[in-house]
């Protein structure tokens, strides 16, 4: 396999299955705003080095100075670097007095002069408008890319093609990678994502993967697809207490560690509440949760949870908010992920799939998502907890639009029953269970001061 340097990230080094071609030349693409140049200046401060420096190489797109200026408000921007490992050069006035010759003997003598590591030229396609038909800058092409891979050194070549000149422009062909940065727009929210076009020597994860700019520049989320493997893993074989007592007494034979559960019903019949059981009655045990959660408000929650004797300033609860308004699916998966990690979590609370569905663009996405989140945290022995809200106050047509109950080793239904008496009642239902046996029956329960409480038996 072809080696590699890092591409900024661990996350982006992981698309690009262990980082950036090294002594290849990298052509990255998208439109203005897109987060090229960032990405291309991240590159440059991981790979810097004092004996094999970095030049960046600014054109006619965008002046040298205002790299520099708005460079140093990201975090990684080093200015103790800046003329030693980070050399910045200005090819813009060389392109006017000389033209492309000239550029070439620019990049020529920094080469000899610096002996650098990486190299970006930003921007590539600017160049482009300074040759006097395509022979003359096919020429240029050529000469520069002997040149490159002559010497040892990363080129990052970075342009705002459009996507009908990937066949047809020639530096797509000379390209060892090519890295695309764009963005996907649904309804009133855009997504940012990328996209290996092409990586020689070596294989990338497929399809578009989510990204944020800010000031520490380019945060990466792979896109999450676990594949169905054969290799075993452990899971624990004794039964546990879901902290649910009405859902224990449905279960007949307990509650599998590591297993997921879908809790559907209607706005008002006990779904959040029966999560927090789940969270608490873990605690209670040694359990450490997460409660992940788009619909209440921190405050908002607190309140609800001291209502049944409860507190989020549980040591072994974790609370992770986050408003379902400027959602990145993609990105609140890793953090979901990484902080169940970090807090040693054994039971998760997702509330709810719901919000979760409606940031998501693609279905598709959505399935594959829910699949891969409930997939690793099973091998990790987590077990998941649900909740979806159903349309439907009285009887049930369908449980999601989406396919997310089969995934779930268990499905409970919570409803309203009695609506042609003077009050009605709740109920809950034990739908699915994935190896193991069931109450099927329609069982009434009671929201007290201590929680769920199952009413007894007629």
């Amino acid at each position: 396999m072809t080696e590699r340097i890092s591409g900024g990230t661990s996350r982006l080094d992981t698309v690009l299955g262990g980082g950036l071609p090294r002594n290849a030349i990298c052509l990255v693409i998208g439109q203005p705003g897109s987060g090229k140049t960032i990405f291309a200046q991240q590159c440059v401060y991981v790979n810097a080095r004092a004996d094999r420096p970095a030049v960046y190489l600014s054109t006619v797109s965008e002046p040298l100075e205002k790299i520099l200026r708005f460079g140093q408000y990201l975090t990684f921007f080093d200015r103790s670097a800046v003329g030693s490992r980070v050399i910045y050069d200005d090819l813009g006035t060389v392109l006017g007095d000389r033209g492309l010759d000239g550029v070439l003997d620019r990049i020529r003598g920094l080469i000899q002069e610096r002996r650098p590591s990486i190299m970006v030229i930003d921007s590539f396609k600017a160049m482009r408008a300074y040759a006097a038909d395509d022979g003359e800058f096919r020429k240029f092409l050529h000469n520069l890319t002997g040149m490159v891979s002559a010497f040892p050194v990363t080129s990052l070549w970075v342009g705002e093609y459009e996507a009908s000149e990937i066949g047809s422009a020639p530096e797509f062909a000379v390209a060892d990678a090519i890295l695309a940065f764009g963005s996907s727009h649904a309804a009133e929210r855009t997504t940012r994502s990328l996209e290996v076009l092409k990586l020689r020597g070596g294989n990338s994860l497929s399809g578009r993967h989510a990204y944020r700019i800010s000031p520490d520049g380019i945060a990466v989320y792979p896109r999450l697809a676990d594949v169905a493997g054969e290799t075993p893993y452990v899971l624990e074989q004794e039964r546990r207490s879901s902290g649910v007592a009405a859902l224990d007494d449905m279960l007949s034979d307990g509650y599998w560690p590591g297993a997921s559960t879908l809790i559907a019903g209607p706005t008002g019949a006990g779904k959040t509440l029966m999560g927090l059981h789940f969270i608490f009655g873990g605690s209670r045990d040694g359990e450490p949760g997460l409660i992940a959660t788009l619909q209440e408000h921190p405050t908002q929650l607190e309140r609800i949870a001291q209502g049944f004797g409860w507190s989020l300033e549980d040591d072994n609860v974790t609370l992770m908010y986050r408003s379902p308004v400027d959602l990145y699916v993609d990105e609140w998966v890793y953090q979901l992920l990484d902080t169940a990690e970090d807090v040693g979590a054994k039971r998760v609370l997702i509330d709810s799939l719901g919000d979760l569905q409606a940031a998501s663009a693609d279905v598709t996405r959505f399935r594959e998502y829910v699949y891969s989140l409930l997939h690793r945290c099973s091998r990790r022995g987590v077990s998941v907890m649900m909740t979806h809200e159903v349309l439907d106050l009285y009887g049930l047509t369908r449980l999601t639009e989406y396919g997310a109950s089969h995934l779930a080793d268990n499905v409970v239904l919570l409803q309203y029953a009695g609506f042609d008496k003077a009050s009605i009642s709740r109920t809950v239902t034990v739908l699915k269970t994935r190896a193991s046996t069931h109450d099927p029956h329609v069982r009434e329960f009671q929201i007290t001061p201590k929680g769920i409480v199952l009413n007894a038996r007629p």
